[in-house]
């Protein structure tokens, strides 16, 4: 399959996505399968990892019919509380959930830098690997010293990082990204996603030349089989098409192989996520 490990929907009401702000008016509307499957058609987009936007246990119940009523959309990555007491058994209320693949918390807004190291939470990351679930992690690149933490201190817990840690691609900020980056690449158990690259880019001028150095360190550090694409639509519209999206990566990874090229569309994701074709 040709897999889109990184997309949203909304259910629009401004009380419920905070991060929608004004301004934002691409996104200040329902965005449901509806409107991305012509999109993944289009662009030869077989299924798709519809990834939560709103940190309920009412969004991934949300995404999961989602799911069951669309077969192109492949898994959910949801959210729980991964400091509850009673993580076990909220995560047991989700067993039978065979499309729920994996969880995510929007590290990147904690005020704590060091949340992710929080004893309640790791105690939650610790039981994610017996239900069979990945995390995916939401960062900005200051977080990439304690996301090494993390990630060495549960090796057998499969990890993704969101949107290459989000580099601050308008300024072309490269070599202290790729520094911190380097190190988590060395964790077997940590993957990547090419993907939420055009809204870290400059606003309205970006090139797809200015993309290649981000991408081509990625595959260098982690290689294709650890590399997934990802649109991040519909937060992509605020900058780029989805078509658009899927051609910045299309382009850069051109020179691949076909076999490296088949694992960074699809097959990794297919992995890493479990889904079934």
């Amino acid at each position: 399959m040709t897999v889109d490990a990184h997309q949203h929907f909304i259910d629009f009401d401004p009380a419920d996505y905070p991060w929608i702000e004004e301004g934002m008016d691409e996104l200040r509307r329902d965005l449901l399968p509806g409107d991305l499957a012509p999109l993944c058609r289009a662009a030869g987009v077989e299924a798709t990892v519809a990834v939560e936007a709103r940190q309920t246990l009412e969004e991934t119940d949300w995404l999961l019919g989602l799911a069951r009523e669309n077969p192109f959309i492949a898994g959910v990555v949801g959210w729980v509380d991964l400091r509850d007491p009673g993580i076990e058994a909220v995560l047991d209320r989700y067993a039978e959930q065979t499309l729920l693949k994996g969880v995510r918390h929007v590290l990147h807004d904690e005020s704590d830098d060091e949340f992710m190291l929080r004893d309640d939470f790791c105690r939650g990351i610790g039981t994610l690997a017996r239900f069979g679930l990945t995390y995916d992690i939401l960062i900005f690149p200051r977080h990439l010293p304690q996301t090494l933490q993390l990630v060495r201190r549960f090796p057998g817990q499969p990890f993704v990082v969101d949107h290459l840690a989000k580099p601050t691609i308008r300024d072309g900020e490269l070599r202290d990204w790729r520094a911190a980056l380097a190190p988590l690449a060395a964790c077997e158990n940590l993957f990547c996603k090419l993907s939420g690259m055009v809204t870290e880019a400059t606003p309205g001028g970006w090139k797809r030349a200015d993309f290649r150095p981000y991408i081509e360190t990625v595959l260098e550090l982690f290689g294709p089989d650890r590399t997934m694409f990802g649109s991040d639509w519909p937060v992509c519209t605020l900058e780029a098409s989805y078509d658009e999206v899927y051609t910045i990566v299309d382009i850069a990874t051109a020179a691949l192989s076909s076999d490296e090229r088949a694992m960074l569309f699809g097959a990794t994701a297919e992995r890493f996520y479990g889904l079934c074709p």
